[in-house]
Formats: C-alpha cells, sequence, structure tokens
C-alpha cells in the first residue's frame, strides 16, 4: 500500500512533531512511503540520507490569492497521481484537511489525520473552526492522537467521533537505546567544562508552558544543596530574551550552559551524558503538553525524568514509578525537593530511570503502536 506524509513539520525542522513523524515515516517501509513536507534550507542533506523518499514543496500560495491550500492540493494530486498513492497520512487537521477531501473525492484515496494538539485547540474557540474539523474528520477514516489526554478533549468538543478516534503513541528512535561511546562523552565534558558537575538537562522549546522562568526561579534553591549544579539547556524559540534575562537576574550565568538547536540525531549523547531531565510543562491559556517525545527519548537512555503536569505528560511517565510528575503550580518548594531529591539520591534516581526504559521497551515500540492503524498500513 503506497502511501503520502503530508507534513508542515519535518526534520531539520526541530520539534515534537517533526520527530513524530519522521520517526513514524521511518516505522514503516521505506519503498512505500513519500513524505510532502515543507521546504527548508538544509533539507537536501537530510532527505539525501533518509530510506524514503522525500519531497518539498511550499504549501500555500501568497496572501493575495485564495484560497491559499490551493497550492497545496495541486502538489498532492499530481503526486498522488504519480506514485499512484493508496492512502493519506496528514499531520495537520486545517487546513490539509481540505485538501485531503478533494483528493478523496477526486482520487479515491482515503486519509487519516494525525492530531497533535494545536489544531484541537484553535479549531475549539471558534464555532466556524469547529464546524470545519466536523466536516474534514466526517469524511477520514480515523483521527489519530498522540495521548489519551489529547483524544479526551477532543471528544468534549466533538464527542460524535468516539468511534473514530484511536491513540497511537510516539516511540523513540532505536538509537536512543545505545549508548555513544565514553570518548564522546568526555569531549562533551570537556567542551562544556562538566567534569566532577550534577548535569540537568532541558530540551524544549523556548516558549509559554514549557516552565523554563520557574525552573530558573527554582534553581537557586536547588545550588543550595548541590553546589556543583549546572543547567544545560537544547531548544531555541519566542521565549529565549525573556529567560536569558531571568538568568542573569538570578545570577545564573554560571550555571546556564545554552547549547541552542541540535539536530535531532544528536541528542542521545546529551541524554546519555546528563544526571537529570528536567522539563516543567505546564498549563497555559488552554494548551496543554500533547505527551512530551523528550520524555520518552530519556527513559529509552535510562535518564530519571522530573516532569511537569500538563494534558498527556502522565501517559508518559508514571508518578512515583518511572520519574516524577510535579504540578509547579503547588509550590516552589516542592519542585526544588524533587530535584535535590534525584540529584543527591542515586540509587532511586537509577531505579526510576531504569523502570522507565523497560516500561518504553515493552509498550512504546512501534511494532505495537502501529497496530492500532494496521488496517490502513
Amino acid at each position: 500500500m503506497k502511501k503520502l506524509i503530508i507534513t508542515m513539520e519535518f526534520p531539520p525542522q526541530i520539534g515534537g512533531i517533526a520527530s513524530y513523524t519522521y520517526q513514524f515515516a521511518s516505522a514503516l517501509k521505506p519503498e512505500e512511503v513519500i513524505v510532502l513536507a515543507t521546504k527548508h534550507k538544509q533539507a537536501k542533506e537530510f532527505d539525501a540520507n533518509c530510506a524514503f523518499k522525500v519531497v518539498r514543496h511550499n504549501f500555500y500560495f501568497p496572501s493575495f490569492i485564495w484560497p491559499r491550500w490551493l497550492k497545496l492540493f495541486w502538489h498532492v494530486f499530481w503526486l498522488a497521481r504519480k506514485e499512484k498513492i493508496d492512502i493519506i497520512y496528514l499531520h495537520h487537521v486545517l487546513p490539509v484537511g481540505y485538501v485531503a477531501r478533494l483528493i478523496k473525492k477526486f482520487k479515491h484515496a482515503p486519509f487519516l489525520i494525525f492530531s497533535h494538539g494545536t489544531d484541537v485547540l484553535a479549531a475549539s474557540r471558534s464555532n466556524w473552526k469547529k464546524n470545519r474539523m466536523r466536516s474534514v474528520v466526517n469524511q477520514a477514516e480515523a483521527i489519530i492522537f498522540n495521548s489519551a489526554s489529547l483524544r479526551q478533549r477532543f471528544l468534549r468538543v466533538w464527542p460524535e467521533f468516539q468511534n473514530k478516534s484511536l491513540v497511537l503513541y510516539p516511540c523513540p528512535d532505536n538509537d536512543f537505546y545505545q549508548a555513544p561511546a565514553g570518548e564522546v562523552i568526555d569531549k562533551l565534558k570537556s567542551q562544556y567544562a562538566l567534569e566532577g558537575k550534577k548535569v540537568i538537562l532541558t530540551i524544549a522549546r523556548m516558549d509559554d508552558g514549557k516552565g523554563y522562568p520557574h525552573l530558573v526561579r527554582i534553581l537557586p534553591k536547588v545550588l543550595e544543596k548541590v553546589s556543583n549544579l549546572v543547567w544545560l539547556v537544547i531548544g531555541d524559540g519566542p521565549k529565549r530574551e525573556s529567560i536569558s534575562k531571568e538568568i542573569q537576574k538570578n545570577f545564573l550565568q554560571n550555571v546556564v550552559r545554552y547549547i541552542g538547536i541540535v539536530p535531532h540525531a544528536e541528542l542521545k549523547k546529551f541524554y546519555y551524558l546528563a544526571d537529570l531531565f528536567v522539563l516543567l510543562t505546564h498549563p497555559d491559556e488552554g494548551r496543554e503538553e500533547g505527551l512530551g517525545l523528550v520524555f520518552l527519548e530519556s527513559a529509552a537512555a535510562g535518564l530519571p525524568v522530573i516532569a511537569g503536569r500538563s494534558g498527556g505528560v502522565e501517559e508518559a511517565v508514571l508518578n512515583g514509578q518511572t520519574g516524577l510528575v510535579v504540578d509547579i503550580y503547588q509550590g516552589d518548594k516542592i519542585v526544588a525537593d524533587s530535584i535535590i531529591e534525584l540529584l543527591k539520591n542515586e540509587e532511586y534516581a537509577k531505579t526510576l530511570g531504569m523502570n522507565a526504559r523497560m516500561r518504553l521497551e515493552s509498550d512504546f515500540k512501534w511494532g505495537n503502536q502501529l497496530k492500532v492503524i494496521g488496517k490502513w498500513i
């Protein structure tokens, strides 16, 4: 069965959706997969190393041509015709879903929708978009969510799709289970002056809902108990400047090592370098974390995790079993004490990390997850 994956977020672009779509595509038979993604300056080298075919186009017409998505329709129409596509997987509902409906009408190619959260939130805030979402999902074979939490949020607004909605969890790349060579870790420790340090790692977009300001505020309390602490930060985003100011305000310049954007394939060595992964996700103006692929990648490396309670996070991290889940709105002390405990109690931290890895190896493998959509692959 020839499959076309349509996504506006795909590597070398950084982010959870980009990682999810790449790893999902990689789990399928490469000769049966074509990915249609937006253009990216560094895409040529990345695409050349993919086992499957990647086609890049600009998806939309300029704003003075309407509907803008008609450009995407022609790309998909000719690609579906040329490659004899049997089924389409969408990773964005609106407006890509409009395209899929037309392709289904003209080419009789069914489609599945993969929702990652932002589209559900945006559509739920507008009656017009609610109806547009309903019309697209009506035509789809199914709508797939990356967590049960996100599925429930969707069903609160569109309960009629109870039997059409499924959960398919993301799964880390198998490479994340393999520790890098010792000299690779030693080189990083030397590069970032980490010898003899306790290392906290955060990998996330620098934006609202990721808890950066809260962790900056909490770290001075942690430093009182763990004086050799270093915080590695990987990511970028619209809040980077304000976060930098907060770091300076709290005199943490010598504690923070800002790495910036790192290609997804290079993230593994940082997971194995660190002592603890901390990402204080939290609800923000109705937005919540879908699941948090970084929590699963941490688990693959056996790295203990402290996660903020939000959306589907508690499906990725089982509190007290595979990591600790904290509520940042219950006060800084609870969060600080949790960080201190896992940095000082190495045996407990190691047990959580190993439990997380064992759970991952049994529950979060693509071979098992793909059974959810078995009749469409």
